[in-house]
């Protein structure tokens, strides 16, 4: 590190006294008016260490990260102990509490409160994250993913436990730049309000602000594998361009959008009837949830005619989350998009918007026929809850998300990705 001159070497020294702190409180409050590199000071605060305290500290993370294999059974050890399981779980009480005073907790809590770069701040991003469960989970994958210049949107679901709404919106509260959702919705898994939750923050963040440049859509159980300078730096590869699955719609989902579905009892339902074909022969494409879009493509969702009447007409399929965003994706004139030709099919696997392990597609390292290697957690609906055993080759992936995490399955494994990204955070500010 260069060194410091006059009041620098002063902050410098109140460090390492221990009143680091009272630093950072200032620092806060201090205007910026341009990027200043000797705001880096302020983020050896914000390192997770050892030092912090907690069960997950008994591992090795850098072990883990390379897969070792004592590493990695100790840990699998650990995490199957009930008492480790109760002593990491943070309750929903601590965090009403917390925010209480949102300055402190922010602290405690090691909030990037400051931009790390000029690059970053000059390319803000626009995250619409749907939680309905697990407020810890919620508020890890926030912290990993908080910075102060891009924008937050936040559902959740109607249906929730209050207490859920309550304690998120205690979080939020103490960020000028989340916000909770204008118009939440009851989501039901594979209907039409699972779209809808994202469309009403798409909207909410479009109308917020002028300023970020891409749509980043997320669950309460994804985790980041990028930091936000690695995101940025692949984002604006893109080119305008937008990364998402988009492919031929299989035969064994071709029913989901021919016939005509409803909600009943809070499920959905086939009606029996068949549907209309879509919309100017659009040609409907195979995709997933999670998408990665410019402001223009959610400009032209929001504004698009015919992506209005696709819309429309989508309302009454089955699990229509995965093959709108895919098929609006190769509608011509959608900024970003590309053409409908099958030579333009981007599989999940090439699309850097969600790593996912299908167990379908899971094998041996040696087999020819697998995806991608066993999980090393367990399964849900057919994803992989990753382990930490799974760490080392999401690492090697391109994509910038990684689902399904879960406390309750391998707190570790989120612990040691969330100090990993951190590390190297601030690493790349040197």
């Amino acid at each position: 590190m260069r060194l410091l001159k006059g009041g620098r070497l002063l902050l410098l020294l109140k460090i390492t006294l221990g009143l680091g702190s009272l630093w950072m409180l200032s620092l806060l409050s201090r205007p910026k008016t341009s990027w200043d590199p000797t705001y880096f000071l302020s983020y050896s605060w914000l390192e997770y260490t050892d030092a912090d305290g907690g069960p997950e500290t008994a591992c090795n993370c850098s072990e883990i990260l390379r897969g070792e294999r004592q590493a990695l059974e100790q840990a699998k050890l650990l995490t199957l102990t009930e008492d480790f399981r109760k002593s990491v779980h943070i309750p929903d009480e601590y965090y009403i509490n917390a925010t209480k005073d949102c300055r402190e907790f922010k602290l405690s809590r090691k909030y990037l409160t400051l931009p790390l770069s000029q690059e970053e701040e000059d390319f803000p991003l626009a995250y619409s994250i749907v939680v309905h469960h697990k407020v810890q989970n919620f508020e890890r994958l926030l912290r990993a993913i908080y910075v102060p210049h891009n924008i937050y949107c936040i559902h959740v679901d109607k249906k929730s436990d209050p207490s859920i709404f309550s304690t998120i919106m205690a979080i939020t509260s103490c960020f000028p730049n989340i916000f909770m959702v204008s118009k939440p919705v009851s989501v039901v898994y594979a209907a039409w309000p699972r779209v809808q939750a994202d469309l009403n923050c798409m909207a909410d963040l479009y109308e917020a602000s002028t300023k970020w440049k891409y749509f980043i859509n997320l669950c309460g159980q994804d985790f980041p594998l990028k930091t936000n300078l690695e995101m940025v730096r692949m984002l604006r590869s893109l080119k305008g361009g937008n990364s998402l699955e988009s492919e031929k719609m299989p035969e064994g989902k071709k029913s989901r959008v021919t016939k005509s579905y409803k909600i009943v009892d809070g499920n959905i339902q086939g009606s029996g009837k068949a549907k209309e074909p879509p919309p100017f022969n659009l040609p409907i494409l195979s995709g997933n949830a999670y998408i990665v879009v410019s402001r223009g493509y959610v400009r032209s969702v929001l504004e698009d005619s015919r992506i209005q009447t696709l819309i429309e007409w989508a309302k009454d399929t089955y699990s229509p989350d995965e093959f709108l965003w895919a098929t609006i994706q190769r509608i011509p004139g959608v900024p970003g998009s590309a053409r409908p030709h099958p030579k333009y099919d981007m599989s999940d696997m090439h699309a850097i918007a969600r790593l996912v392990k299908w167990d379908g597609h899971e094998g041996s390292l040696g087999s020819v026929h697998a995806v991608y290697p066993e999980c090393h957690g367990n399964h849900v609906r057919s994803i992989c809850v990753y382990g930490a055993g799974d760490l080392k080759w999401m690492l090697k992936q391109h994509h910038l998300f990684a689902n399904k995490f879960d406390m309750d399955t391998d707190p570790i494994a989120i612990y040691c990705l969330e100090k990993y990204l951190r590390q190297k955070a601030l690493a790349e500010l040197h």
